[in-house]
């Protein structure tokens, strides 16, 4: 074996449980402990604790004693936890016949990737576990829970359902059911035979459906490898145990599942040599994988007895390309804008190439958006560019480019933490170094504050590449606000996460107090050494209510990149992760790297001479006592606002109207018509709003009186309206004109009937109250490159006003489908 690699030393032991001993561990059900376990669960689906559960009760449609079962589901954030009754993912209780509490399904405890949290820090792994390790493939499916009930029932459910029967197609726990009825015909067994088994052992079979015929993911199991694998069974206990994978080996033997990966190692540090191999290709055997879960006895510090425990090694590349490529094609194909973040430019080439296959296949988006057909497109993709999902995933490393190469400016970062995690020191340091913008939240008063916040920030834009975007952001409501209003004004902008991970809950706890009582009333809302009772109960409240940041799904999936920091090191070790991270994001951004003594001299002025402008008076939130007369708040003496000009007058649409309108009318045209709207939707470049203007204020000298009766009309009915509203008028999409730099819309305006006799001057004729002074009225739709500002639109108008768009012309021009009237709301938008 000398001389070859670690990798080709370990290979799938598929005959590994022939000589496993027959007698599998068993332990009963403790009846006093399964019911303090669900009274502890009952009283944790009211809200008010640390943690919520959501609990479902489910008939169970196969039994014929018609037996129910209760899901109990936490929030995945929530298993970082240190209080939890059970940290089971995945767990169905039941009453007997006599009304006794059981556990009925029992999926593993929680378990973590290396690095997330700190058990499965490296250096605690090395330390607190011992082998033999036991290393399965991390299949990729979904995860299907086996059991017996009392009445001889097979109860195959999902992670948290038992599955609908009606609905085959798209039920996980149906389509586990059917898989298993199928391996069980070809052995000559029952269901009942298998129910009466599991439940003798007092067990639940965990496996993972994989079947591209039912559900593509990421990873391909044609027809050669489908079914269920199984890869575990648990003792139905609140207390995690779990049968060596010899004997699940086995067990699929007997009972026609199909096994999973195995791979045995004794030393720890040969398995993480073997792991860190893998991780270059991300492939082992001769195929994609995902990872390996790693079984083994861990034990807390200090402590004698051990006991089962997992972790995982996810490799990140190509699985995470590849899962971005299928999230980018269900957006094409449900007309939406593409997001992505990282393999740019790859992504790019991928989506041109999908594009063209969808536009000649119609019944391929119908079977992608039914997980069929995933792989098919991505394979052959990359035989179109001759590369494996290795090379592709390095693309930009070897070749160069990407969009995040011409960033220069217009960066907002966004922290996401708790009190005490270092945000604003970070964002002082940032400020000293690079000159950037940096808003505090704390500093905005009255009402209205999110979007004030915003638009602070987007000011600050004007004249500072960066701001810092100083509030905890610690739920996703808030990220949602702050991510859907900047797009919306500043489509350009670039928002970028530092995101304070919390895995270890306790640590970040005693840290973040310890900076926190000593910052003292150095703050403006936290005034430690005042109340250090009150401070406790607000950060405590902060770490409850704590929502990781999950760039697989919305709102943090609008994030163009996210830095992960660590809240329990220090603010300079952070700090210079966060410049580093920039830099290599966006060369062009943060051009050179401070040196060591310039990010501490940064660190000293954050920490020193850093003073809050004002104060605010935390409101006392615990029981109140009606008698006790209310005390004033003090409040920081407002500062007079300044007074922003009308920079122009416009008539606001619904983005899904239009778009719905420009995708129809793309849709009957040809391939060169429709390219221009392709390149824009790809490259990001459509407008996220649409909008009719009727008069900019460059155009006040040319129509002074029209001007002049927009801003008192402005000033006068807009201020009474809590958006501003003005009116309402209705809006004809007519034509489509474009060219390889711009693209417009041309509008015909109706006015409401009330609005078309209006006459300021008794002298003069009759005036519609809305008038639009542009040549051509029209909708700006997107533009090539930074480089084309939005006004061109006036100039292709005119262009094909005078030339038209026949032969020899480089316009475009195509009839909107059905020519709709959409409802415009008109308002006066505000300089910044």
């Amino acid at each position: 074996m000398e001389g070859a690699s670690l990798a080709s030393k370990y290979t799938a032991s598929t005959d590994y449980a022939k000589d496993a001993v027959t007698d599998a561990p068993y332990v009963s059900q403790d009846v006093q402990e399964v019911a303090q376990l669900i009274r502890s669960l009952d009283v944790a689906t009211k809200k008010g604790g640390s943690f919520h559960v959501k609990k479902t009760t489910f008939k169970v449609a196969t039994s014929p004693e018609g037996l129910k079962v209760d899901s109990w589901r936490f929030q995945d954030w929530d298993y970082k936890k240190h209080d939890l009754p059970t940290y089971a993912r995945g767990l169905f209780t039941a009453r007997n016949a006599h009304g006794v509490p059981e556990i009925a399904v029992r999926g593993y405890d929680k378990f973590f990737n290396t690095d997330e949290v700190t058990a499965t820090k490296w250096q605690n792994i090395l330390t607190n576990t011992k082998g033999p390790y036991e290393l399965t493939l991390k299949e990729n499916g979904c995860i299907i829970f086996v059991s017996g009930l009392e009445d001889d029932t097979l109860l195959v459910c999902s992670k948290h359902s038992t599955g609908d029967r009606t609905d085959v197609t798209t039920s996980h726990a149906s389509a586990g059911e059917r898989l298993v009825e199928k391996q069980l015909e070809r052995i000559g067994k029952t269901k009942q035979e298998l129910a009466r088994e599991l439940r003798k052992r007092n067990v639940t079979a965990v496996a993972e459906l994989c079947d591209d015929s039912f559900e593509e993911h990421i990873l391909a199991y044609g027809p050669d490898k489908a079914g269920l694998y199984l890869h575990g069974m648990n003792m139905n206990l609140p207390e995690f145990m779990t049968y060596p994978s010899s004997h699940v080996q086995k067990f699929a033997e007997d009972w026609g599942f199909v096994k999973t990966g195995l791979i045995v190692i004794d030393d720890i540090n040969e398995v993480k040599s073997f792991l860190e191999e893998v991780a270059e290709t991300g492939a082992h055997d001769g195929r994609d994988v995902e990872g390996f879960v790693i079984r083994c006895k861990r034990t807390d510090e200090g402590a004698k007895h051990y006991r089962d425990w997992f972790f995982k090694y996810k490799f990140e590349e190509p699985y995470l390309m590849y899962r971005q490529w299928r999230e980018c094609t269900k957006a094409l194909i449900a007309g939406k804008q593409p997001r992505y973040r990282k393999h740019t430019k790859i992504t790019e080439e991928y989506l041109l190439y999908a594009r063209k296959r969808l536009a000649n296949d119609r019944n391929l988006a119908k079977l992608y958006n039914q997980n069929h057909g995933i792989i098919k497109l991505r394979n052959d993709f990359l035989e179109f560019k001759n590369m494996n999902g290795s090379d592709a995933a390095n693309f930009e490393a070897l070749y160069g480019g990407g969009e995040s190469n011409e960033v220069t400016g217009d960066v907002i970062l966004v922290p996401i933490a708790t009190i005490g995690c270092g945000k604003t020191t970070i964002g002082v340091a940032l400020t000293h170094l690079f000159g950037w913008g940096h808003i505090q939240n704390d500093n905005i008063t009255g009402p209205r504050r999110p979007p004030r916040f915003t638009k602070a920030l987007l000011d600050e834009l004007d004249s500072k590449p960066a701001a810092f975007a100083d509030r905890n952001n610690a739920q996703k409501r808030e990220r949602e606000q702050l991510i859907t209003d900047v797009k919306i004004q500043h489509a350009n902008a670039k928002l970028v996460a530092l995101h304070f991970v919390h895995n270890d809950i306790e640590t970040i706890r005693r840290v973040a107090q310890e900076r926190v009582f000593n910052r003292g009333d150095n703050h403006q809302t936290i005034q430690a050494a005042t109340n250090m009772a009150q401070v406790r109960g607000i950060m405590e409240g902060f770490i409850d209510r704590f929502e990781p940041c999950d760039t697989e799904r919305e709102p943090d999936s609008g994030f163009d990149a996210v830095i992960d920091l660590d809240p329990t090191q220090g603010s300079r070790a952070n700090l210079e992760i966060a410049i580093k991270e920039l830099h290599r994001l966006y060369p062009k951004f943060i051009t050179t790297m401070p040196t060591a003594e310039e990010m501490d001299k940064a660190l000293e002025a954050a920490l020193e001479g850093y003073k809050p402008e004002m104060r605010h008076t935390i409101p006392d939130r615990g029981p109140k006592n009606k008698n006790q007369p209310k005390q004033p708040q003090q409040q920081a003496p407002a500062k007079p606002a300044k007074k922003k000009a009308l920079e122009y007058m416009s008539v606001e649409l619904t983005t899904k109207d239009v778009l719905d309108a420009l995708e129809k009318t793309f849709a009957a045209a040809s391939p060169e018509q429709s390219r221009f709207f392709k390149l824009l939707q790809g490259s990001r470049r459509v407008q996220p709003k649409f909008h009719v203007t009727l008069m900019h204020r460059a155009s006040s000298k040319e129509h002074p009186a029209l001007w002049d009766r927009y801003t008192r009309l402005h000033e006068a009915e807009g201020a009474a309206t809590a958006d501003g509203r003005l009116g309402e008028m209705g809006v004809l999409l007519e034509r489509v004109i474009f060219d390889d730099r711009i693209m417009s819309v041309v509008v015909r305006l109706v006015p409401e009937p009330a609005d078309v006799n209006v006459n300021p001057d008794a002298s003069g004729p009759p005036q519609p109250k809305w008038e639009c002074v542009n040549r051509v009225p029209h909708i700006t739709v997107g533009t090539r490159d930074d480089g084309v500002k939005p006004k061109e639109s006036n100039n292709l108008l005119a262009k094909w006003l005078e030339t038209g768009s026949g032969p020899g012309s480089n316009i475009g021009d195509l009839v909107i489908e059905g020519k709709p009237l959409l409802r415009g709301v008109v308002k006066g938008v505000l300089s910044r």
